[in-house]
């Protein structure tokens, strides 16, 4: 009889509740009306580069826009990892 009790205490208390919450919210696929503002987005970070303006950026804005892409980078690599379903090579 106490287990619910004791599962709800642990979530409760535990970070859980926060982690699914973000979890809910960051995980969604695009909506359609999320497309365009990433597109725009996308237009941006190519005229950034175009013109250098990316050479203003604060050493925290650099530093978040690294950790950003290695986190691209590494869902590309684990989604990989999974369509192969194994770490070292494919079987052909």
């Amino acid at each position: 009889m106490k287990t619910p009790v004791l599962v709800n205490a642990a979530v409760t208390y535990s970070k859980l509740a926060t982690v699914w919450y973000y979890a809910k919210v960051e995980l969604i696929p695009s909506t359609p009306a999320e497309i365009p503002r990433a597109i725009q987005n996308l237009k941006e970070i190519v005229s950034s580069a175009q013109t250098g303006s990316f050479k203003q950026l604060t050493v925290k804005e650099a530093v978040l826009n690294g950790l950003v892409a290695t986190e691209v980078l590494m869902w590309f690599y684990v989604g990989e990892i999974i369509g192969k379903r194994g770490i070292i090579g494919y079987d052909v």
